[in-house]
């Protein structure tokens, strides 16, 4: 692991982690704050769709990956991924925290933090204490059975990028082959799934072993640190947008659960 990385994130850690875990309440003065921010920290809420036969709890589908730069370095990047806002997002730690991509994803089915194996909920981190990468494995031959009828099917796209999640195995960042249409929204079994195009990009260029790796939870804004540098990208910035165009509202669960 690249020391500069690791004491970047523990100087990030140590000035941000204030801020980590704090709910919106609605009021006008929380509107004001999301407008300032450009909507990019609005929860987003998801809709149920059917393809194919198959019911996916879906998020803004018409979001898209953006590259604002390629000439990070792998070894000195690492991973912000919001369940609030349905993305993965690459930072670069240099002599500034520089945004440099981010992808749309699906996490599991129930959004909560992960408690014990089976729950279909995907485990969160903060940035004291983030999820590494401990593996890439070549993963286009894996199959997996949703117990939806279909049987084995390919579903990991190109790669597994295994994570070191303490009391979890088994959760990685792979690919959505044959299920693209849940991403991005609540889906998988407790991993972070990712087009699989994207996930190439992500791997080919972002990513290496011991990658640090932040997930957070559902009602968790953006750190200063992510402010900083979304504001550095000028309007170059792709902020994701509230709700689905497939519909206009939410889910009964979201609707209850979250507040816009």
């Amino acid at each position: 692991m690249n020391p500069r990385l690791t004491f970047a994130i523990a100087a990030l850690s140590a000035t941000t982690l204030f801020s980590c875990h704090h709910t919106d309440a609605p009021s006008s003065s929380s509107d004001a704050q999301l407008d300032s921010l450009r909507n990019g920290i609005a929860f987003i809420p998801t809709v149920n769709i059917t393809v194919d036969g198959r019911t996916y709890n879906v998020a803004d589908i018409e979001d898209e990956a953006h590259v604002y730069r390629n000439d990070a370095k792998p070894e000195q990047c690492f991973i912000v991924i919001s369940k609030r806002e349905y993305r993965l997002y690459v930072y670069e730690a240099d002599s500034d925290t520089a945004l440099i991509a981010h992808f749309p994803i699906c996490y599991a089915k129930n959004p909560e933090a992960k408690e014990r194996g089976g729950d279909m909920r995907t485990p969160e981190s903060t940035m004291a204490s983030p999820f590494r990468i401990s593996q890439i494995q070549p993963a286009d031959f894996w199959c997996h059975d949703f117990s939806d009828g279909r049987g084995p099917i390919l579903a990991y796209g190109n790669w597994f990028l295994r994570l070191d999640t303490p009391g979890f195995t088994g959760i990685g960042i792979h690919g959505s082959t044959n299920n693209e249409a849940s991403v991005p929204g609540r889906d998988s079994e407790g991993c972070i799934r990712m087009r699989d195009a994207d996930l190439c990009t992500l791997h080919d260029k972002f990513v290496t072993i011991g990658t640090p790796v932040i997930i957070k939870g559902i009602n968790e804004m953006k750190l200063p640190f992510e402010q900083r540098a979304q504001q550095q990208t000028g309007d170059a910035y792709c902020p994701p947008r509230k709700g689905n165009p497939l519909a206009q509202t939410a889910t009964p669960a979201d609707s209850t659960a979250h507040t816009n």
